[in-house]
């Protein structure tokens, strides 16, 4: 399923009642969020509520997150058009191409291989060339590109995981979920004068980071399905 009137129509009252009257103004941002099909990223079974105020199931236990959050994080990241970001957590690869409009090279990585080549194919339909998948630990980082201006993660970590802060460039911004099961507050940590400083934005629930830095395999299960 491509584009129709309808899906434009769609997302345009996504943008106007989802986005603009929760505050989000950047005119960049709102331009990718009217360019970038979103329905696209949905599974079929879901995508009837593609642009629902709501995030959805994309298989393996992950969500593509709701159009406000995947908003606000976007907005937090300060990008200009320059930037080398890192974006932990693929899943759908929605964030990853709503990045990708707004900075000079996105790296995305995923753990779980088939939802990365799913991501991969829509990315290569959108002519998204910008945009380099990786399949791996997430909670690593991707040290081959770092430094970057912009981190983003979009599962819930116990706390920032180190490599990403090393990984973090001067006057860098990372944006990150922290917290236990069913709540976490979503900060904002900046790297200044080689120091870093957080700031809590609000409570938000995000399915769990996996991975060395991130929540064990057990401890995962018993939080997702408990």
């Amino acid at each position: 399923m491509m584009e129709t009137e309808t899906t434009r129509q769609e997302r345009e009252q996504m943008v106007r009642e989802q986005i603009e009257r929760r505050g989000i103004r950047d005119p960049r941002l709102l331009a990718a969020l009217r360019r970038i099909p979103r329905h696209l990223f949905v599974p079929p079974a879901e995508r009837s509520m593609a642009y629902s105020d709501g995030p959805l199931p994309i298989g393996h236990g992950q969500t593509i997150s709701q159009p406000y959050i995947v908003a606000l994080m976007t907005e937090l990241a300060e990008l200009t058009g320059s930037e080398n970001v890192l974006e932990v957590g693929t899943g759908s690869g929605y964030q990853a191409a709503l990045l990708a409009c707004l900075a000079r090279s996105v790296h995305t990585i995923e753990l779980h291989a088939e939802l990365a080549e799913q991501a991969r194919q829509i990315f290569t339909d959108l002519e998204l060339e910008n945009i380099y998948a990786h399949t791996g630990d997430g909670s690593l980082g991707w040290q081959a590109a770092a430094p970057y201006d912009a981190i983003l993660v979009t599962a819930a970590a116990p706390q920032p995981p180190q490599p990403l802060f090393e990984q973090l460039a001067e006057g860098g911004r990372l944006v990150i979920p922290v917290g236990a099961r069913g709540y976490q507050e979503l900060q904002v940590w900046r790297r200044q004068g080689g120091e870093l400083a957080c700031r809590d934005v609000l409570g938000v629930a995000f399915v769990p980071l996996r991975g060395r830095h991130g929540w064990k395999e057990h401890e995962w299960t018993e939080w997702f399905y408990d």
